[in-house]
């Protein structure tokens, strides 16, 4: 094959691609909410946030009780020496920072505005509205930025 047959094969390839980009958009365009959210996370891309990885999840860690239903879904998250406890429940979340210190927390969940938390001097805080679909915790601690995985409610 000829260099200039691969070349045309490669412009070929770029513009059925760009012509597929064109009517997917006009047949299947992408839902405004979710262009949001993948604007939002591309936000966070270069922020100087610690990831808080995910050590327990009683979904998939815990032994199941029997005759226990819709028990509440506890998570741990741990980033450095803070450990996050998150308890989520069809009612809302309950956690605690231990230690406890201070921290802004804002409860990240789908393309709805990001709902602050108020810690009390425990490292308590809670949340009267259960997260919908995909979410997280960003925790604001002094100068540090943590940012739990993304889980689903």
């Amino acid at each position: 094959m000829s260099a200039d047959a691969s070349a045309g094969d490669g412009r070929d390839a770029d513009l059925l691609e760009e012509e597929l980009r064109r009517a997917a958009a006009v047949l299947d365009p992408l839902p405004a909410e979710l262009l949001q959210l993948a604007m939002d996370a591309y936000v966070l891309h270069d922020l100087d946030a610690r990831v808080a990885e995910l050590t327990f999840d009683s979904l998939i860690d815990a032994l199941p009780v029997r005759g226990a239903e819709d028990p509440p879904r506890m998570l741990t998250f741990q980033a450095g020496e803070l450990t996050v406890d998150v308890e989520v429940t069809a009612d809302g979340l309950l956690g605690q920072l231990l230690p406890p210190q201070p921290a802004g927390i804002e409860v990240l969940d789908g393309p709805a505005a990001a709902r602050p938390l108020t810690v009390d001097s425990m490292g308590r805080f809670a949340s009267t509205t259960p997260p919908v679909g995909p979410f997280a915790l960003r925790l604001r601690t002094g100068t540090d930025v943590i940012l739990t995985e993304w889980l689903r409610a």
